[in-house]
């Protein structure tokens, strides 16, 4: 069973960055499709950003294309998000999430077999 611990999170004000990142206990990292979603209260868990396990294709949801961006260090078995010009509705936790061998991107939550424990990411207007 692969563990995921995120760190990263935190406040920051609108039109500013963070840098999630993933680790994994793992040291097959490579071989995992990866993931992040996020769930804002009162709400379902949503797809962000994922890259399937060959690294050949990458994914984004709609409303973080060309401001976030999912990266891998498989050396490292880690994999970050970066987020630029954050927006107040991009308020939520964010959950690093992993499926073995998996070819794609998956945007479904039950895709996903391994999860982090969350971290919240707060964005102020």
């Amino acid at each position: 069973q692969v563990q995921l611990v995120e760190s990263g999170g935190g406040l920051v004000q609108a039109g500013g960055s963070l840098r999630l990142s993933c680790a994994a206990s793992t040291r097959t990292f490579s071989n995992y499709a990866v993931a992040w979603f996020r769930q804002a209260p009162g709400k379902e868990r949503e797809f962000v950003a994922g890259r399937n396990w060959s690294g050949f294709s990458t994914r984004y949801a709609d409303s973080v294309k060309e401001r976030f961006t999912i990266s891998r260090d498989n050396a490292k078995n880690t994999v970050a998000l970066e987020m630029n010009s954050l927006k107040p509705e991009d308020t939520a936790v964010y959950y690093c999430a992993a499926e073995l061998y998996s070819q794609r991107v998956g945007v479904s939550p039950r895709e996903y077999h391994h999860w982090g424990q969350g971290t919240q990411v707060t964005v102020s207007s």
